[in-house]
């Protein structure tokens, strides 16, 4: 069932810092749905950190496609029955483009399947209701144990870690879609702390998110590079756009190739953006390690 050609096959969903802070925040809500709709608000709540806990099914979907119908009753019967082993999250993808967006969907429905934060498998179309029981089962049993598991009511005398309320402040700003705050929020974190990573990574994927809803206006930004390379913006949007689709080696490849095509101001703006996408990573990652040889080839 899984898509050989969807960009999320052997690739992952990087979704920077919005994982990293998922990671250092504990989660205290006391009831879970098993079937939720997603919106840009809940996003990062209940699909990003919650797949660290349990396996995420995200429907990508339309009310205009019967087959999106049918998967959704399917998976919302099956999420109900499953005793919160894994958490079904739907996308209406006419209401909710942005989001749609970024996971890179090339047809309607598709069905990605997440953990810690990270594309595992994915199909397209609709599948019988008995294919769709035992590939989530498969999920559950393969995927399960390597999670931490839904939060368990705490014991009195477990004290919980404190989250730095800055960050807390700054993460709300972006659930509540107002990403334009959650980067003023960052800026003055790190005014105080200029050495703090956690915070430079959040706010390089916050302007990636602000840049994106900006940009796009509901079109692929990914087509539109594709069919206009001489574009410099452009390929700047799609690049951004490919990231927040975990194909970041495309990103670089896309903005190392327009680099070798380009001079004076556009050069330098693309080499900026580049740039500043490494920072999204690990010095070590070998997708940047790959990137930084490419454009050293391009520039000299």
């Amino acid at each position: 069932m899984t898509n050989p050609r969807s960009p999320f096959v052997n690739g992952a969903l990087d979704l920077g810092a919005l994982k990293e802070r998922a990671e250092h925040r504990e989660d205290s809500a006391p009831a879970v749905a098993s079937f939720v709709e997603v919106t840009p608000e809940n996003f990062e709540a209940e699909v990003v950190r919650r797949s660290a806990q349990v396996p995420v099914v995200v429907l990508i979907g339309s009310p205009r496609s019967p087959a999106s119908e049918q998967l959704k009753a399917d998976f919302s019967a099956l999420a109900a029955k499953g005793n919160h082993s894994f958490i079904v999250a739907y996308v209406d993808a006419d209401a909710v483009p942005q989001v749609a967006q970024v996971f890179g969907v090339r047809n309607l429905p598709t069905t990605v399947a997440l953990a810690a934060g990270q594309p595992v498998t994915n199909f397209e179309g609709g599948q019988p209701v008995e294919a769709l029981e035992q590939w989530t089962q498969a999920l559950v049993a393969k995927l399960g144990p390597q999670l931490k598991g839904l939060p368990q009511e705490s014991s009195q005398e477990e004290a919980p870690e404190e989250a730095d309320p800055r960050l807390v402040a700054a993460e709300d700003e972006l659930n509540r879609g107002d990403v334009g705050a959650a980067i003023a929020s960052y800026d003055k974190i790190l005014a105080a702390e200029p050495s703090n990573g956690e915070v430079k990574k959040a706010r390089a994927m916050a302007v990636v998110l602000k840049r994106l809803a900006a940009g796009s206006n509901g079109a692929d930004p990914i087509a539109a590079a594709d069919s206009d390379q001489a574009d410099t913006e452009k390929q700047l949007l799609a690049a951004d756009a490919e990231v927040a689709a975990g194909v970041a080696e495309k990103a670089f490849s896309r903005l190392i190739g327009a680099i070798s095509r380009s001079a004076g101001a556009e050069k330098q703006a693309l080499k900026e953006r580049l740039l500043e996408l490494f920072t999204l990573f690990e010095g070590s990652d070998p997708r940047v390690l790959q990137a930084r040889t490419d454009l050293a080839s391009a520039l000299y």
